[in-house]
């Protein structure tokens, strides 16, 4: 009898977590940071349209030399990286740790592809004579991708947090805060790229 008690009762792998109610995922402290990064960016944003305002054929010029495709490309790298973490934090909430590390592990490789494409975009701008000294608006281009890309590194070691959290199944209800915070970090920068592409890619 004890036996088949014990064989019912679910493993410490795939027993799922109690709920926590309706809450605000997270630390609040992240989202201060959070808060205070896409304000930060906003004003990057808002001064980078008022000075192609003062130039708008200059901009464009400039922007026509940008290849969109390595943009088009990372931003469904992103968009899918964004669809994994949030089946892992599902994964995490109902205890199935495993699921939560390999949708991670995706998520990572995600993050490493958009690191890769974005250091061949800048070496093909570099090796073509084009600097932030070339234009303006590369000027602004380089300094917004590469604050970004910084947000894609600091986004890819919250993904390695999370997923070590993930691989401690006896340890994951008390884990849950680092890996919805981290998940939240990460779908800012997703969403700062979002908003990125188009205003350096695509507007004119």
């Amino acid at each position: 009898m004890g036996m088949t008690e014990t064989s019912a009762s679910p493993s410490p792998a795939t027993a799922p977590i109690a709920d926590r109610g309706r809450h605000v995922p997270g630390e609040p402290g992240l989202w201060v940071l959070v808060l205070g990064d896409m304000t930060v960016f906003a004003v990057f944003f808002a001064t980078y349209l008022v000075v192609r305002g003062g130039d708008p054929a200059g901009f464009d010029a400039a922007q026509a030399r940008l290849d969109p495709v390595p943009g088009v490309v990372n931003t469904l790298v992103l968009l899918l990286s964004s669809l994994l973490v949030v089946r892992a934090v599902h994964a995490a909430r109902t205890g199935v740790a495993h699921r939560a590390t390999v949708l991670l592990g995706g998520a990572i490789a995600c993050g490493v592809t958009f690191s890769v494409i974005k250091a061949f975009e800048w070496g093909a701008k570099f090796g073509a004579g084009i600097t932030p000294n070339t234009h303006e608006f590369f000027m602004y281009f380089f300094v917004l991708t590469g604050l970004h890309w910084l947000h894609v590194l600091a986004g890819l070691v919250a993904l390695a947090l999370m997923t070590a959290a993930c691989r401690r199944p006896d340890r994951l209800p008390g884990r849950l805060p680092l890996i919805e915070g981290a998940a939240c970090f990460w779908h800012m920068v997703d969403l700062l790229w979002i908003v990125l592409f188009p205003l350096l890619y695509l507007v004119r």
